[in-house]
């Protein structure tokens, strides 16, 4: 079940945790489908939470390097 979560990007395993959000909250699936969905459900959210870390590291980084570009040296202007 993990192996096809982990290659879905951010965007595609929210919708699938809307979508099973959804379900249970209609109260029409059945027990074992339900608790099947939650399931899933919660490794959806974990790989959401990865994804959203990710993408934070990334967004520092870029940050940081924008700050004090790398391998460059003040002008000698004077």
């Amino acid at each position: 079940m993990t192996d096809d979560i982990a290659s879905l990007s951010f965007e595609d395993a929210l919708e699938q945790l809307e979508a099973i959000v959804r379900t249970l909250e209609s109260g029409e699936a059945k027990l074992d489908d339900a608790i099947g969905a939650y399931e899933r459900g919660i490794v959806l959210k974990t790989h959401c939470e990865k994804k959203l870390g990710e993408a934070k590291a990334r967004i520092e980084k870029i940050a940081f390097e924008g700050s004090e570009p790398a391998g460059l040296e003040p002008a000698d202007l004077g």
